[in-house]
């Protein structure tokens, strides 16, 4: 596994290749590299649409999910297993996330459905960040953010294999 601030084997390329396969159009800026939501909110202050936060985590028998959420929303994790029909969740490890994903801490993203070849990971959006026309992730990495519509990452998401599960967390009750 690579350090988390090391992306010299370009893990963008190819998600960009992907996106250019299926016609789909994006824009990518480079920043200083994020590991927050805090810390992305002051770089990425300037871009419209849906910021997102990114979070990877399992259940005791082994599930494991992948929740796409709007950055400033208030999740209550401890409620969403019902919903998904899971145990509770919890955060996974480094080395689980690489070897499910293909990305290191901090580069957490819903483009990483992209490297989750065995379909093992459940992909969950939240419906507060679906009602963006434009959503921003990082690419991979976490020093970029590309911009694409909502509607052309749903078709990305389902050109990976992903069925995604969409979840309206205000419903779910306290965190």
């Amino acid at each position: 596994m690579p350090a988390s601030d090391d992306f010299s084997r370009e893990p963008e390329k190819p998600l960009f290749a992907l996106l250019d396969r299926l016609g789909i159009r994006t824009s990518t800026i480079s920043h200083a590299k994020v590991f927050t939501v805090a810390e992305s909110n002051l770089v990425k202050a300037h871009l419209p649409g849906g910021h997102t936060k990114n979070l990877f985590m399992k259940d005791r028998q082994g599930q494991l999910v992948l929740i796409s959420a709007l950055g400033t929303s208030q999740l209550a994790l401890n409620q969403v297993h019902r919903e998904l029909g899971t145990q509770r969740l919890s955060f996974t490890d480094a080395p689980l996330l690489w070897e499910a994903l293909g990305v290191t801490p901090g580069s957490v993203t819903g483009f990483s459905v992209l490297n989750d070849e065995a379909k093992r990971v459940r992909f969950v959006l939240e419906e507060a960040l679906m009602v963006h026309e434009t959503l921003n992730f990082h690419p991979l990495r976490n020093d970029m953010t590309t911009s694409i519509s909502r509607d052309d990452f749903l078709g990305f998401a389902e050109a990976t294999g992903h069925t995604v599960t969409r979840i309206d967390f205000t419903k779910l009750g306290p965190g």
